[in-house]
């Protein structure tokens, strides 16, 4: 295929497998293996490139890879922001400080003149700067965790998904520094072509992402309460409602938001609604 585009991902953990469940949900096939570093998908004119995380954004910057999956906080590190087209709603995670366990700790300005150990020193620098903090920073790769067991620094500034691998290292977490997810980013200077492509892969992802966020749910409720149901099932547009077989009654068909399910289900109840059946949804097209 000449109008190709390609999209760089990382090349193994939960932000890969992440990424690739995202690109199957999407309706596009490929073969993947450990050991490939790059694959063709068979009915999207697709390549994937899989990269060290780190490298993402720049091979994107340069044209390399005309799209990029990579986390928030690997692409605000490499100062290149403006590249995000789309968050994507997985991977979340947050750059926090953490001390040791045993350390007092009242703030953040108690770090001011500490060492801390970070692989984000230009977020991190930022942070501390507009709290008025100045701190040594020391730059490491990996195993950021073990640097004040081992006395090279009083704290650190690393990425913390559930807590455990600091609660694993007698460190505790006492500041949120950045918040991060997923994004889909894009070179700026796209041809034409490619535009379109990017266009018709953010439109599938969106399509995912709203169903993602969304149930379907059918119930039955008495015609008295159909105003109140209605109301708090509002649905895309509006709700379908049947009449059923039992005089005096309807059945009720809409869409509720993930977040909202559980309150809005006890609402329904309360109102005589019964019956209720909640379904997956796997795409939504708005």
């Amino acid at each position: 295929m000449t109008n190709m585009i390609r999209l760089a991902i990382q090349k193994s953990g939960r932000l890969s497998e992440d990424s690739l469940n995202l690109i199957r949900e999407c309706g596009i096939s490929f073969l993947s293996s450990t050991y490939k570093l790059k694959t063709e998908a068979t009915n999207f004119p697709l390549e994937i490139l899989f990269l060290r995380d780190d490298d993402i954004p720049g091979y994107v910057q340069d044209g390399v890879a005309d799209l990029g999956i990579v986390g928030q906080n690997v692409l605000i590190e490499a100062g290149l922001p403006a590249l995000e087209v789309e968050t994507l709603g997985f991977s979340k995670c947050r750059l926090s400080l953490a001390v040791p366990r045993g350390a007092e700790y009242n703030g953040v300005g108690d770090l001011a003149g500490k060492n801390i150990a970070t692989s984000y020193p230009e977020i991190l620098g930022r942070y501390l700067a507009g709290e008025g903090v100045k701190a040594q920073l020391h730059t490491i790769s990996g195993s950021v965790e073990i640097a004040p067991s081992i006395g090279l620094a009083d704290a650190i500034c690393d990425i913390v998904s559930s807590g455990s691998t600091l609660l694993g290292n007698g460190l505790r977490e006492v500041e949120t520094v950045f918040r991060s997810e997923a994004v889909l980013i894009a070179n700026q200077n796209l041809s034409a072509e490619k535009q379109e492509l990017l266009d018709q892969l953010r439109f599938r992802m969106q399509a995912v992402r709203r169903a993602r966020r969304n149930k379907y749910i059918i119930l039955n409720a008495p015609v008295a309460a159909l105003d109140q149901v209605k109301a708090l099932l509002p649905g895309i547009k509006s709700p379908t409602v049947t009449k059923l077989a039992e005089e005096g009654w309807v059945s009720v068909q809409s869409v509720v938001n993930e977040d909202d399910f559980w309150h809005v289900t006890d609402q329904l109840k309360a109102v005589g609604a019964e019956g209720l059946l909640v379904l997956p949804i796997e795409k939504m097209i708005a």
